[in-house]
């Protein structure tokens, strides 16, 4: 990928990524205002398990089809093209059909392990998604390997266009004939099914309109299906581990959590959905703050990965070290601002203040959610996928863990200091992994200084708090104080860094379009 590409193709999937993010995390916002924390908390515990179903059924294939195209493109061997794909689409099929089957049979143990029978439903819709799914993520991955961003992004952006629309016009229809919440979750649920299906139209038109190899002049036989999906699996099994971090973290939130709030309880009666939908607004706001490492990753992997293969070491470290520059840069004041922000946030957004100590502390941990998925982006780029498989497997064993003592002590507000830990140990651990391959500095010489900026901005944001009474003020007024709290708080953010020289005219004009810093 020429510096050019790079730049155009981090940009779409910045910009692309943006709006699903938005899109994917501001929904849960009116959900939760139409129909509840109790509708929310069953989206919120059933929604990773399907994501991980997800992803282990296809999202480490596209990864591997962009990483083995990119490989063949190299090596000039364009007949591969088809076989490749090809493969990829049966394997897709086949691990999607496999995962639903799954589901389905398991949706009511799963639904009593979560706590809440109301769950099934909207686990066996949901799930009928990953019968279409395999073929829109086989799609991205092919456009993905000839370096084209563009369908991957429109179809992001499509998909969850059509997804939020049924699903708030689902609560909207649901809520208001008075069904029960279970049946308005499971019409939420049916979104994420309308969404991937409106993707894969779209990816589809795209890829017959396309001028790229579509097939191989070989006669695809059964010894080409066996040769191509042992070189698939080898690298797509464990991307698909290391890409399930969130995922896969959030899913045992949803299998711990109401067991440990239920132990916790000692007999008492309490709504363990309606908790979890309190805890399901700071992961909402979580998703948004780490838009940015989301975006990141996709052109990252596949280009840490031929600069690897052409030995191109210094190249490598760079890329690394600006890879961790930006991400810094942008998660820090994202983590403080909703640190600061955390009361106004919860009011203007969510109605009350209900579990706003649990708000501040997994707002505060974005950071380092950024930072642990952006390493692990660059243990597999840099062919190091069984290590982050590893790691992301032994982080979810202790994480399953930590929620058990920690919400013994501090109720759901320990499931968030859970969450935080398990992501400094993940950027840690990373970071270690990663120094063994490529020396790299591991601190940028501008992260004091980053850091510093950040939590002077937070101090400014958060001093009002102190003598202003947010409960008492309309949501309205407490959603126009974020906004002008957030303007406010970049402009300080960006004049300290420019007065500690940490960035200046040209940099700072260069910001909005994110690659323009990669000088690779």
């Amino acid at each position: 990928m020429s510096k050019s590409n790079l730049i155009k193709s981090t940009f779409i999937l910045s910009i692309a990524a943006l709006l699903s993010k938005i899109l994917g995390s501001v929904f849960r916002i009116p959900l939760q205002n139409i129909a509840g924390d109790q509708v929310l908390g069953i989206f919120t515990l059933v929604y990773p398990v399907y994501m991980v179903a997800l992803i282990l059924s296809v999202a480490g294939i596209p990864i591997a089809i962009s990483k083995m195209i990119a490989e063949a493109k190299l090596n000039k061997n364009l007949e591969a093209v088809g076989e490749i794909k090809r493969t990829a689409h049966i394997l897709g099929l086949l691990f999607g059909f496999a995962s639903f089957t799954i589901l389905y049979i398991f949706s009511e143990p799963l639904s009593v392990i979560m706590g809440d029978s109301s769950t099934e439903t909207a686990l066996i819709i949901v799930a009928s998604s990953l019968l279409f799914a395999p073929y829109m993520a086989v799609y991205r991955g092919y456009f993905q390997g000839f370096d084209d961003m563009k369908p991957t992004a429109v179809s992001q952006v499509l998909e969850q266009l059509f997804r939020v629309s049924v699903i708030i016009g689902a609560a909207l229809l649901f809520t208001a004939n008075d069904f029960s919440e279970d049946i308005v979750a499971g019409g939420v649920m049916s979104g994420s099914v309308i969404g991937v299906i409106a993707s894969l139209l779209y990816l589809q038109y795209t890829y017959k309109k396309s001028d790229l190899p579509k097939s191989s002049p070989k006669k695809y036989q059964l010894h080409s299906f066996i040769l191509w999906s042992k070189r698939i699996l080898k690298v797509s099994i464990p991307v698909a581990i290391g890409t399930i971090t969130m995922a896969l973290l959030n899913a045992i939130d949803s299998l711990t959590i109401p067991l440990a709030l239920h132990s916790q309880s000692d007999g008492s009666t309490i709504n363990l959905t309606y908790l979890y939908g309190v805890y399901g607004r700071g992961l909402a706001l979580v998703q948004i703050a780490t838009v940015f490492a989301t975006s990141i990753v996709l052109p990252l992997i596949p280009l840490l990965t031929k600069k690897i293969a052409e030995k191109k070491h210094s190249e490598t470290k760079e890329l690394i070290e600006k890879s961790n520059y930006l991400t810094h840069l942008i998660s820090w004041p994202a983590a403080f601002g909703l640190l600061a922000l955390t009361l106004p946030l919860n009011l203007a957004l969510f109605t009350n203040l209900e579990g706003s100590s649990m708000l501040a502390v997994i707002g505060f941990s974005s950071a380092f959610t950024s930072l642990a998925l952006v390493g692990t982006g660059i243990l597999q780029g840099i062919n190091l996928n069984k290590t982050a498989a590893f790691i992301v497997v032994t982080g979810v064993a202790l994480k399953a863990l930590l929620n058990i003592v920690f919400i013994n002590y501090y109720g759901i507000l320990g499931a968030a200091i859970s969450t935080l830990i398990i992501y400094i140990l993940l950027v840690a651990v990373n970071t270690i992994f990663i120094r063994r391959t490529v020396s790299y500095n591991l601190f940028p010489r501008e992260l004091p200084r980053i850091i510093l900026a950040a939590a002077l901005m937070g101090m400014i944001a958060a001093l009002p708090s102190l003598w202003l009474n947010f409960e008492h003020w309309s949501r309205a007024m407490n959603l126009l104080y974020v906004f002008l709290v957030i303007i406010a708080g970049a402009l300080v953010y960006f004049l300290q860094l420019f007065l500690m020289k940490v960035i200046n005219r040209e940099s700072l004009a260069n910001l909005p379009v994110i690659g323009k810093r990669w000088k690779i």
